[in-house]
């Protein structure tokens, strides 16, 4: 019952695997792998994230792109653990989003999971995530399945906050039911300004906005953003929070610096996160962060400081690396589906009803 779930996020920096056992419905991970993009690939990926000339032939070179490195990961799993493709039942491989328009009625994940279905010998489950947009879900977020099923504590409230690209939450409920939703930005503009202005592709443990001091009137009009005040069901993406987002709120700042405008965007991933825990996790004792902002310290800290009374660390006090959580539920997912059981959660989607998700690209 060996899986390997793959995950590239809205960050843009590369994939992560994961080679998980799922023996007796537990689960067990015996394995990760970390491949990052080169720049090209970054580049390309950023491009197609808006509208643009010649769309359909750049898409599907990124995506062929995309699935070596998908392949070059599997390949670091397998040889790392000393087993063969045979081993390995399938493959859950996320895809990388371009665009994520629900309100539309669709979703897009870059992939060629036929290639990669050549390139490595073995099962893949794709497109994950299309079914429950089908059924009238948001398609997103899709962690909180997983979340249940592998941190709840029964009688306990727990919350889930995964910070990527974009930030979502998990609820873990004491009487076992489970909310959740995507709060707003993570990484995506903090890594975006820095590349800008320091040409690094992320600020290493928020060290740039530990030099700068927040804005407050910058950080009020970016928390005007009507996304916020949404009700859930709702997911979001670069498809709103984007480069030409944050320039125009900044048109009212021309004077701001730059290690200052860091701070103000590391105190609006936490904030919009804080608000959305303590309306919707309150009861929670401690915050489990995973996702590359567990590794932001500054970050860590400005959320802290929003949530007093409770405790936040990273899932790794729960025995899970929080750069592999993602991971691991795309090998989850998967293999729900060779399983024929539902992946989503509609109280989570707003789907109208548990779905099985993905689709099989046979080896």
């Amino acid at each position: 019952m060996l899986y390997i779930g793959l995950m590239s996020g809205t960050s843009l920096d590369g994939v992560d695997g994961a080679l998980v056992d799922f023996s007796d419905e537990g689960t067990r991970s015996l394995g990760e792998a970390y491949i990052p993009f080169p720049a090209t690939l970054r580049a390309d990926l950023m491009v197609l994230q808006s509208a643009g000339q010649n769309e359909i032939e750049r898409e599907a070179l990124a995506a062929n792109q995309l699935v070596r490195h998908y392949a070059d990961c599997v390949a670091m799993l397998l040889s790392n653990a000393g087993i063969g493709p045979d081993a390995i039942v399938a493959i859950g491989a996320h895809g990388q989003t371009i665009r994520h328009r629900p309100e539309l009625g669709f979703t897009r994940q870059l992939n060629n999971p036929a290639l990669l279905a050549e390139l490595t010998g073995i099962d893949v489950i794709a497109d994950l995530r299309s079914r429950d947009v089908a059924a009238g879900g948001q398609g997103a977020p899709l962690v909180p399945a997983f979340h249940q099923a592998i941190f709840n504590l029964p009688g306990h409230t727990r919350v889930l906050a995964n910070i990527g690209g974009i930030s979502n939450i998990s609820v873990l409920h004491a009487d076992g039911t489970v909310t959740g939703y995507d709060t707003g930005p993570g990484n995506a503009l903090m890594d975006g300004w820095v590349m800008q202005h320091l040409g690094q592709p992320y600020d290493a443990n928020g060290a740039w906005a530990a030099t700068g001091q927040a804005i407050p009137a910058l950080l009020a009009e970016l928390l005007k953003e009507a996304y916020f005040d949404l009700p859930a069901p709702k997911s979001t993406g670069r498809d709103l929070f984007h480069a030409d987002w944050l320039q125009g709120k900044l048109a009212q700042h021309p004077a701001a610096r730059p290690a200052d405008v860091q701070a103000t965007l590391t105190q609006l991933t936490a904030t919009s996160l804080a608000r959305a825990i303590l309306r919707d996790g309150a009861q929670a004792e401690t915050v489990y962060v995973c996702g590359g902002g567990a590794q932001n310290a500054s970050l860590m800290a400005a959320l802290a400081a929003q949530l007093p009374g409770m405790t936040v660390e990273s899932t790794e006090a729960l025995g899970v690396a929080p750069s592999q959580v993602e991971a691991l539920a795309f090998a989850w997912l998967a293999w729900r589906f060779t399983q024929r059981k539902p992946g989503n959660l509609p109280a989570v989607t707003g789907a109208q009803g548990l779905r099985v998700l993905g689709a099989l690209y046979p080896r």
